[in-house]
């Protein structure tokens, strides 16, 4: 699964783009590199019943901003993404292209 999979699977789950959820996490103090990823999973999955896998997927943006993992760019493996950006605006407003 990709990574942007991944985001899109949260907002299926959750009924939340991945914006909307980091909005919320930076409500509740998680922003930026030192936010402790425990944290940010026990949330998550109290709140929403996302497992670790995607919590982890959210931990990602809110550390690094929207940016895939670059080993998984352009490669042709099951865990591959099309572009380096990942989008956070929900899946009915991303791109055609991606």
């Amino acid at each position: 699964m990709s990574f942007q999979a991944y985001l899109d699977t949260i907002e299926k789950k959750t009924g939340l783009t991945p914006r909307q959820l980091l909005d919320k996490a930076k409500e509740r103090g998680f922003d930026g590199p030192d936010t402790k990823a425990g944290d940010v999973i026990a949330w998550l999955a109290s709140e929403y019943g996302l497992g670790r896998g995607h919590a982890m997927a959210l931990v990602h943006i809110i550390k690094n901003g929207p940016v895939a993992p670059t080993k998984h760019v352009g490669t042709s493996g099951p865990h591959r993404d099309k572009s380096e950006t990942l989008w956070l605006d929900g899946a009915a407003t991303k791109p055609e292209a991606e």
